[in-house]
C-alpha cells in the first residue's frame, strides 16, 4: 500500500505544506484583479497604474472597430459557440477567420483553436506518438513541453538555440518520425530562435519543423506575418506553424497553420481540438477586425520597434543589463526570488504594473522583471519607468 504524503492522509494538510514550501522559497502566486482604463493603463483597487506586464503589442485589445465587431456578432450569433467544432459549433465566422488567416500567413489552411496551450498539444499529440522523437528548445513554452510529454514520443531538448547539439541529436534519432520544435520569438526572453538554421537541420535530416511564433506573428516580417517570414522561408522549409490571437492580436484563441493534409490530420486525430467547445464566434468576428489592423496598420510596428530601441538606448544609459533582445519583452533579470518581487513591489508603489517572473517558469536564479512594450506606449512613460526601476535598484 502506497503511504501518504503526511501521516493522516488529510488533504488539507498537505495543500497547507505545499503552501508553505512556496511562501518560505518567494514563489507563492496570487492574481491581481484589474480594471482597464485604456491601452496601457490598468486599476488595481484605487491604484492607477501603466501596465509594463501585458501581452497587447499593438494596442488592438481596445480598439473601437474589435468592440463593435464582437457587439455586432453577438446580437447576430449570440454568445457561445454551443458545442464543439465537430459536433455543431462551427460557424460562418469561424471559417471566414481560418481563410482570411491562412491567407494572411500565406498558408494552404488554418485551423483554430480554443487556446494556443490546446493548439501547442494538439500539434504533438497527433503527429507523434511512441517510438518517435519530439526534439525542442530548453526554453520552449510550457505548452510544447506537456504536448511532447502527452504524445509519448521520446523528448529530447538541446541548450538554447543551440543548433551543434541539435544537429547531434539529429544523427543519432534513425528510428520514428522526428519533430523538432522551438519558439519563434521566446516568451521570457524576448529572443529570436535560429529558426533558418533548425528548418536547415530538419531538411537535411528529414525531420519536421514546428514553430510556435506566438510572439512574433503581428510584430515582425513582412505585414507582421511573423519570425518564419522574416527568415525568409517558406511554408515547406516550416511546415508547421502555430499561433495566438491573445498577443498582437488583442482578442482571445489560437490557429495552426499549414497544409490541407496537415489541417486535416489534426481535425481527425487532435484531442484537444476534437473535444473542446468552439471559440464563441463573436470573438472570430472580433479577430477577423484585428487581423485587418494587423496586416494594414504598419505604423503600429514602426512605433513598436521605435520605443524598442528608445527602450534599450535609455536602459543603457541608466546602466540597467537588459537581455539580448529586440521584441517587445524586454526581460531584467534579477536572480532572486525575494529580490525580484520587492522590486516589482517598489515599483508598484510608484505607479508601474511589472509583474516578477519566477520560477518554474524561468530557470533557479534568473528571477526577472518581464517588462513588456506595447505600441500604445508613449516615449515618456518609458523614460519615467526606467527612472523608476532606475532609482528603485539603486535603493533596494
Amino acid at each position: 500500500m502506497v503511504e501518504p504524503a503526511n501521516a493522516d492522509g488529510d488533504l488539507n494538510q498537505w495543500l497547507a505544506q505545499q503552501a508553505a514550501q512556496r511562501q518560505a522559497r518567494f514563489l507563492e502566486r496570487r492574481r491581481l484583479t484589474l480594471s482597464v482604463s485604456d491601452a496601457v493603463t490598468v486599476r488595481a483597487g484605487d491604484e492607477l497604474l501603466l501596465n509594463f506586464s501585458g501581452n497587447d503589442y499593438l494596442g488592438l485589445a481596445s480598439h473601437p472597430e474589435m468592440i463593435a465587431a464582437l457587439k455586432d456578432a453577438a446580437d447576430s450569433h449570440g454568445v457561445g459557440s454551443g458545442a464543439s467544432a465537430l459536433v455543431s459549433g462551427f460557424r460562418k465566422q469561424h471559417q471566414l477567420l481560418e481563410k482570411e488567416l491562412a491567407e494572411f500567413l500565406q498558408r494552404d489552411k488554418v485551423l483554430l483553436c480554443s487556446s494556443g496551450y490546446l493548439a501547442n498539444l494538439a500539434v504533438a499529440t497527433s503527429l507523434t506518438t511512441r517510438g518517435d522523437v519530439i526534439i525542442q528548445d530548453k526554453l520552449c513554452h510550457a505548452s510544447l513541453i506537456d504536448g511532447a510529454r502527452l504524445s509519448r514520443a521520446k523528448l529530447l531538448r538541446y541548450p538554447h538555440a543551440d543548433l551543434d547539439v541539435l544537429q547531434r541529436q539529429l544523427e543519432k534519432s534513425r528510428t520514428g518520425n522526428a519533430l523538432v520544435v522551438s519558439d519563434g520569438v521566446f516568451s521570457m526572453d524576448g529572443d529570436t530562435a535560429p529558426v533558418a538554421g533548425l528548418s536547415a537541420l530538419c531538411r537535411q535530416h528529414g525531420a519536421w519543423l514546428a514553430v510556435d511564433d506566438a510572439h512574433g506573428i503581428g510584430i515582425c516580417g513582412p505585414a507582421g506575418r511573423g519570425s518564419v517570414a522574416a527568415a525568409g522561408l517558406s511554408a515547406t522549409q516550416v511546415p508547421v506553424l502555430t499561433g495566438t490571437l491573445g498577443k498582437a492580436f488583442g482578442c482571445f484563441g489560437a490557429f495552426i497553420a499549414g497544409s490541407g493534409a496537415l489541417i486535416d490530420q489534426l481535425v481527425n486525430e487532435a484531442r484537444s481540438y476534437i473535444y473542446t467547445t468552439a471559440m464563441p464566434p463573436a470573438l472570430a468576428a472580433a479577430a477577423r477586425a484585428a487581423l485587418r489592423r494587423v496586416s494594414e496598420d504598419e505604423w503600429r510596428r514602426e512605433h513598436l520597434q521605435a520605443l524598442i530601441g528608445h527602450f534599450r538606448e535609455a536602459a543603457a544609459q541608466r546602466g540597467l543589463a537588459l537581455m539580448d533582445s529586440q521584441s517587445p519583452i524586454q526581460p531584467l533579470v534579477i536572480g532572486k526570488s525575494q529580490d525580484t518581487l520587492e522590486l516589482s513591489a517598489r515599483l508598484r508603489k510608484k505607479g508601474f504594473l511589472v509583474v516578477a517572473i519566477r520560477p518554474p517558469t524561468v530557470p533557479e536564479g534568473t528571477s526577472r522583471l518581464r517588462i513588456t512594450l506595447s505600441a500604445a506606449h508613449r516615449f515618456s512613460q518609458l523614460d519615467k519607468l526606467l527612472d523608476a526601476v532606475a532609482e528603485s535598484c539603486k535603493h533596494g
